[in-house]
């Protein structure tokens, strides 16, 4: 498989683990993520869409977890584990200049928590592997 979306997953540990998400103005709940351009490594866009999106740069992958075929519109997700050293807050907004600018709203996430009616399928379906591979992750001898 080859990746043709890579998503940072930027977790933090408040009483139980949770994941940085967003809700998207028109779209829902959403992690980030965006589209590996040509001669861009997926970890390169995964580190940029992180800036583009949240704001926040200076992050660093500490693992790529693996890759997910999404089941949508032919889209095979590269997933990479990343630290932050910028502070972020419980919550905060972004604006973005995607698809011609919005304000992204960003909150935390608990990963224990079901992905309700509120997150698109595809974003429910990620939700689902990150929790798979986070579990491989930490069972293995080389974390």
């Amino acid at each position: 498989m080859t990746p043709t979306k890579s998503c940072p997953v930027v977790l933090r540990i408040n009483n139980e683990i949770e994941i940085l998400a967003f809700q998207h103005p028109i779209a829902g709940h959403q992690l980030v993520k965006g589209t590996i351009e040509l001669g861009e490594t997926p970890e390169k866009t995964a580190l940029r869409e992180l800036a583009e999106e949240a704001g926040i740069s200076g992050a660093k992958i500490v693992s790529n977890m693996g890759l997910w075929d999404s089941g949508y519109q032919n889209q095979v997700w590269s997933f990479h584990l990343c630290i932050t050293i910028q502070e972020t807050p419980d919550k905060w907004t972004h604006h973005t200049s995607d698809d011609g600018g919005h304000d992204f709203n960003f909150f935390w996430h608990p990963l224990s928590e079901p992905a309700n009616t509120e997150w698109h399928e595809v974003f429910q379906g990620a939700l689902s592997f990150i929790r798979t591979a986070l579990t491989t992750y930490m069972d293995s001898p080389h974390k």
